[in-house]
């Protein structure tokens, strides 16, 4: 499961502005899928490779009993240049893809019946992020 856009229009953008002052969230602060879920605390960047560590983590430990839908999806290309390479000469090679959090989004959410799994599983998956969330 590569998380990463199939198309965009443009191969590189530009990162935006400082996101951990962006205010809350307010239209996508409920759960609309399943019965448990992972709210954020903090605005921040979540790379592809932290949320497949989180979904990764999240059905190893609900495996057959539910069903783990994530409800953000990395869009934003992070570009880097390669090591010792001198300033000037253009934007580097995309380097890897990030989700911009806003505090109070629903990162993931859990459909299942067992709430000590459910609940079990969300402790472990907030170990993977790096930024503050809570479990609901």
């Amino acid at each position: 499961m590569s998380l990463i856009p199939k198309k965009q229009k443009y191969k590189k953008q530009q990162k935006g502005r400082a996101f951990n002052k962006i205010g809350p969230v307010f239209t996508l602060n409920s759960l609309s899928f399943g019965s448990y879920g992972l709210k954020t605390l903090e605005s921040g960047r979540i790379s592809s490779k932290q949320l497949e560590s989180l979904y990764q983590c999240l059905n190893k430990i609900i495996k057959k009993t539910g069903r783990v839908v994530l409800t953000v999806f990395p869009h934003t290309p992070i570009s880097k240049k390669p090591i010792e390479v001198r300033m000037g000469k253009g934007k580097g090679n995309v380097d890897s893809w990030v989700a911009k959090i806003k505090a109070g989004r629903v990162i993931c959410e859990i459909i299942t019946n067992s709430k000590e799994l459910a609940t079990k599983a969300l402790h472990q998956a907030q170990l993977k992020l790096p930024i503050k969330t809570i479990s609901f």
